[in-house]
């Protein structure tokens, strides 16, 4: 399985963000800690700070599933939100490393939410490892019939 993780604003800078709200993980971190959990998985990580490019990367994606956290974007990109919709073709799952719903009121909206199959949310690395997961056991049932 060939999966894309999108990553967007600021995610660039964990390990110095906020440490005790996202962990002390880098984003390269993260990315290693994917890989090696699932070794028969194709990764293709990609990070930006502009929404525009998150919107190309979604409309040229080569994949068969992607994970996205969109961070800040997530509150507010219809861009971001109308890619997905356009790629109806691939499964889209939301991750968060924190829960955007426990915090504050501007973070409880997500404008992807409906637009995905999954929310994995308050777990840092975990959300992305369950939501690999999620999408391996998905193309399982899809393979069996299910």
């Amino acid at each position: 399985m060939n999966i894309l993780v999108i990553n967007g604003a600021n995610l660039n800078m964990l390990g110095k963000r906020e440490p005790e709200l996202y962990g002390e993980d880098t984003l390269e971190d993260i990315n290693n800690f994917l890989a090696s959990s699932f070794p028969k998985v194709k990764f293709e990580f990609f990070q930006s700070n502009y929404e525009g490019v998150i919107v190309e990367k979604i409309q040229q994606a080569d994949c068969d599933a992607v994970i996205i956290n969109a961070a800040a974007h997530t509150h507010y990109s219809i861009a971001i939100r109308d890619a997905v919709l356009i790629r109806k073709d691939l499964p889209f799952v939301e991750v968060h490393l924190t829960d955007p719903k426990s915090r504050e009121e501007f973070r409880k909206v997500s404008l992807l939410e409906d637009v995905c199959l999954a929310t994995f949310a308050g777990k840092k690395k975990y959300s992305y490892f369950d939501a690999v997961k999620y999408l391996l056991d998905l193309q399982k049932e899809k393979h069996d019939g299910i």
